[in-house]
């Protein structure tokens, strides 16, 4: 039941689709069948099944339709044999499109303006103006009743579960805003109210409302929450439009940010350089002795090797077996978070809700931070960094453990005991990553039936009292082992590929065996970019990045 349907006298379960049998065509003409992978949860039906009663008058299976479908496609000749070949295959072979190359006509930029959604080419109006944006993780509001999602951070703001009006320093400044307080927003006879969020690098006279939130009737999980811009967006101007009238109201709303509770300040976390300044460094001599404090940067922007320092504690020696690792490129993260969604799905990490994650406990196992350098009332750039958990091999929260829940295995892993933990979280305090989640509640008690069914059985679902954290996705490591057994074969590199880095689409997360030299990981270590975070403290992370580089255009620096 949602907003539509609320108005709607009859009801019909839909199927979704993964419960259904269909076809598509894709962009390039490739035509594939849909196949389900379940039977319908509770009795759905599909569109197809719908309208092939309303055509045909009798009721029909989704699967004898897309057969009748792809009878002439197939030919009687054979069909049976060419059609478990498409659904082998996924598609029909050769069944693309020839390509063609379109002619390109001229377009006034006032009908280019009318057709994006502006204010038809003309002048804006007086006052500020207004910006519709989609939310990046709910998008216009369809995947609003996904908890995952809505606990997302924004990838910029860190905001979870809610859509405050961005606006730039200096429209703040303007408007005497700070983060939190509430505007009312009025345009074209048309009024809504709700918090701003100040965001470095908001053009300014601009505020930005995302799409998606405010929700009447979307589920358990979404009615209700945020504030829906679409009250104040006109079919006129689906995009943007000038003459917004924006007032301070005088009150605040409450919005919750993880981007400071993980905050390392103080400390060089992130490490940029740019192209000219490594090639530089790459050509000058070697410095001499003591030429930088250790960990400082460099005139070139390029951190000299850390000082190895001795240990109080037992060295472990790692001469067999595999010895696991992670490169995070900074270079290469967009900072899209597609890495905490796939860790929560692939773990079985929970949703807190809005109110816990203001108290700093929501539960994510790896965080995205963000980081403005530069002017923030300017252009300044946008760096982004995964955080999990670095897999110390003088792990300060091994330590502390009193019940030895925490524990380090034989190939370098630092890994949890979930059920000698006793919630002490004496290996949270002493964790200068902050990447250790503790489970304030029994945030799984009241999981319906149908949502336990997503819930991966290859991970232990946590109790109330637990720490738990990033593990490299061990269970896939076992799975990977048993695999390689069964076919006779050693582990390749490339066998194991943890939940972060399988969904990664900048390929900035390489994973493997570190004593195998040939691995993509063991390359990416050995690139003079890579570095431990906070290396000082002589954690020894297994867990590196690679600095991030810039190549500016000399033309466009200082503003030109």
């Amino acid at each position: 039941v949602d907003e539509t349907s609320s108005q709607a006298e009859w009801h019909i379960p839909r199927a979704h689709y993964l419960e259904s049998w269909g076809d598509a065509r894709a962009v390039g003409g490739t035509l594939s069948v849909v196949q389900p992978l379940i039977l319908p949860l509770f009795g759905g039906r599909t569109p197809i099944e719908v309208l092939g009663l309303i055509v045909g008058g009798k009721e029909r299976p989704g699967y004898d339709i897309v057969r009748e479908t792809w009878n002439p496609i197939l030919g009687a000749g054979e069909f049976e044999s060419k059609w478990n070949r498409v659904l082998h295959d996924g598609l029909l072979s050769g069944s693309e499109l020839p390509a063609v190359v379109p002619t390109l006509t001229p377009q006034p930029l006032a009908e280019l303006g009318r057709l994006i959604g502006g204010a038809g080419g003309s002048q804006p109006a007086e006052g500020v103006e207004l910006v519709f944006v989609p939310s990046p993780s709910l998008h216009d509001g369809r995947f609003a009743n996904d908890g995952w999602l809505q606990e997302l951070p924004d990838p910029l703001t860190k905001v979870t579960w809610d859509n405050p009006a961005l606006v730039s320093p200096k429209t703040a400044e303007t408007f005497g805003l700070a983060n939190q307080d509430v505007i009312r927003l009025d345009y074209s006879g048309r009024s809504l109210e709700l918090p701003v969020w100040i965001l470095p690098g908001m053009a300014d006279g601009v505020v930005a409302l995302t799409l998606g939130y405010g929700r009447r009737r979307a589920g358990r999980i979404a009615s209700g929450v945020g504030f829906d811009t679409f009250t104040v967006r006109s079919s006129k101007a689906l995009g943007f439009d000038g003459g917004v009238k924006l007032t301070r109201v005088g009150r605040t709303h409450p919005l919750s940010a993880t981007q400071d509770h993980g905050s390392m300040e103080g400390r060089p976390i992130v490490r940029e350089s740019t192209l000219t300044e490594l090639r530089s460094e790459a050509a000058a001599p070697e410095p001499a002795e003591g030429a930088h404090a250790e960990g400082e940067t460099s005139e070139l922007g390029v951190y000299p090797e850390e000082t190895e320092h001795f240990s109080l504690f037992p060295t472990h020696t790692y001469d067999q077996g595999h010895q696991w690792g992670m490169t995070i490129d900074l270079h290469a993260c967009i900072g899209c978070n597609a890495c905490m969604t796939a860790c929560q799905s692939e773990n079985n990490v929970p949703v807190v809700g809005k109110v816990q994650v203001s108290r700093q406990r929501e539960m994510h196992w790896v965080r995205v931070d963000r980081y403005f350098s530069g002017d923030p009332s300017g252009n300044p750039e946008v760096v982004f960094q995964p955080v999990p958990c670095m897999q110390c091999e003088d792990a300060p929260c091994e330590q502390v453990c009193p019940v030895a829940a925490t524990v380090h295995d034989g190939e370098g892993l630092n890994v949890m005991v979930y059920n000698r933990c006793i919630g002490t979280r004496y290996c949270s305090n002493n964790c200068p990553y902050k990447v250790r989640r503790f489970n304030f509640f029994n945030y799984t008690k009241d999981t319906p039936d149908i949502l336990k069914l997503a819930m991966n059985p290859d991970v232990t679902v946590r109790a109330r009292g637990v720490m738990e954290k990033c593990s490299y996705c061990t269970q896939r490591i076992t799975r990977a082992k048993i695999d390689a057994k069964l076919s006779g074969r050693a582990l390749r590199d490339g066998d194991v590929k943890t939940a972060c880095q399988q969904a990664c689409p900048a390929a900035a997360i390489e994973f493997g065996d570190l004593r195998d030299p040939a691995s993509r990981v063991a390359k990416a270590k050995a690139d003079p970019r890579n570095y431990a975070l906070l290396a000082e403290l002589n954690t020894k992370p297994r867990t590196t990045y690679l600095t991030k580089v810039r190549n500016p255009n000399p033309e466009l620096e200082g503003g030109a």
